[in-house]
């Protein structure tokens, strides 16, 4: 009886033991699990305030820097608009003093003046000459113009004098349809028909190129009229 008693504590304590191991097990795996979430929340948190104390202070430091940028960029306008300003006045003064040395020592305004104004007047009527002689220049070549153009219409009426009208039959230039002649038909009537020119005899060539007794003859005949 004892043996068997023992024997079933010993079960039982086994089975005791097998219980309290996985359930250790459970509990370990569960405290991990608890113990994993609140380190995570902590560190999530700690982040959290890392981040906004980080963007407090790039906040704070953009702000200096930019300010510092733009005292910087107000102290290079105000340079540059008071060296403007001194370079405008400079200008200023040197230009009334070189004005004041010129009109004192190098040239006086008003000899200069009176002196340009005798020149005015000495050009006046050298002006009006060369005026005057341009405007006869122009009147001699219109009128030679003129002369050229009328020289070639006459020229042209004369070889055109076979187109003159004749009582049977009016001219070209000269339309019954028309109220007054032409002017190519009145420079027609007054301009000479050309005097006909009679070609040079030629002489008669031969057989085989050979010139004809005919033509020795007549040229010997006009050299000895020549002689």
């Amino acid at each position: 009886m004892v043996k068997l008693r023992v024997e079933e504590f010993q079960k039982l304590h086994f089975n005791r033991l097998i219980q309290a191991e996985e359930a250790r097990e459970r509990e370990n795996r569960a405290a991990v699990r608890i113990q994993s979430w609140f380190r995570g929340c902590v560190e999530r948190a700690y982040l959290s305030h890392l981040h906004d104390n980080a963007v407090i202070i790039q906040t704070i430091w953009r702000g200096f820097s930019a300010r510092a940028r733009y005292r910087q960029m107000v102290k290079v306008a105000y340079f540059d608009m008071r060296m403007n300003f001194y370079n405008e006045m400079a200008v200023r003064i040197q230009k009334r003093w070189r004005g004041f040395l010129a009109r004192k020592y190098i040239h006086n305004f008003y000899e200069r003046k009176s002196y340009l104004e005798g020149v005015s007047m000495t050009n006046n009527p050298v002006r009006r000459a060369i005026d005057e002689l341009d405007k006869l220049l122009k009147r001699q070549r219109d009128c030679l113009e003129r002369v050229k153009e009328q020289a070639a219409k006459m020229r042209q009426a004369q070889r055109s004098h076979h187109l003159l009208s004749t009582l049977q039959r009016p001219g070209v230039f000269n339309s019954p349809l028309r109220e007054a002649p032409h002017e190519m038909e009145l420079l027609m009537r007054q301009a000479k028909s050309p005097v006909p020119t009679r070609p040079a005899s030629r002489a008669k060539v031969g057989f085989l190129g050979a010139p004809t007794p005919t033509a020795s003859r007549g040229r010997r005949t006009h050299c000895c009229s020549t002689h």
